[in-house]
């Protein structure tokens, strides 16, 4: 049975107008519900445990906690709560640090609302959406080091370009005609053997290590 509810999307930025303009976007999206703001990261967290939130729109920031913080604390608490990093900033630190900390996805805050809208119904489906400038920092800031050997299968090395495209279990199951289960394996395999934790940080490190196929 498909769930039919909304996409419950909470707002973490310290500028009142900022969230007053996402609040006012997300009011006319039929399938996205405002449940939550936050000013600061404190407050994201306390407000994270009382409204339980499918998505989080991560401002970098704050005072008090920084965005990466913040998406580093809400993601070993809770998990199954994605972050989309919203920022004005494209520095490579910035952009690596929240990426680590657990965001699946990097946008600035010049996206028009078709693309916010369609990159939370994303992360909510567990696929990252970067913008181009957040890509182009992770190739440039590609290591010199001499590339790690991460033992990956030619089929991981395949799963993981699917990842990168953006596809998520179902649909990488489909393209490689197999089953869900098995798609799901090789991504977990993947994330072991790259030592991250999520589909997000597994997309940096392969672009950053050129990786997949």
């Amino acid at each position: 049975m498909v769930d039919s509810s909304p996409i419950r999307v909470m707002i973490v930025d310290d500028h009142p107008m900022v969230r007053r303009g996402l609040a006012a976007f997300l009011k006319v999206q039929a399938d996205l519900e405002l449940v939550g703001e936050a000013s600061d990261g404190p407050e994201a967290l306390r407000l994270c445990d009382q409204v339980h939130p499918d998505v989080i729109l991560m401002d970098l920031l704050m005072p008090a906690m920084s965005g990466a913080q913040t998406t580093r604390a809400i993601r070993e608490k809770c998990p199954q709560m994605q972050v989309i990093a919203l920022t004005s900033f494209q520095e490579k630190d910035l952009v690596r640090e929240v990426l680590e900390a657990g965001a699946i996805s990097y946008l600035l805050k010049n996206v028009g609302a078709a693309e916010l809208a369609q990159a939370i119904r994303a992360a909510h489906a567990g696929r990252s959406t970067l913008a181009p400038e957040a890509l182009q920092v992770l190739v440039q800031s590609a290591s010199e080091d001499p590339r790690p050997d991460y033992a990956l299968t030619p089929r991981e090395e395949e799963v993981l370009a699917l990842l990168v495209e953006g596809l998520s279990n179902p649909e990488i199951a489909e393209r490689l005609v197999v089953t869900r289960s098995t798609a799901k394996a090789h991504v977990s395999n993947i994330l072991s053997k790259l030592g991250v934790s999520n589909r997000g940080q597994a997309i940096r490190l392969a672009l950053q290590e050129k990786l997949g196929k």
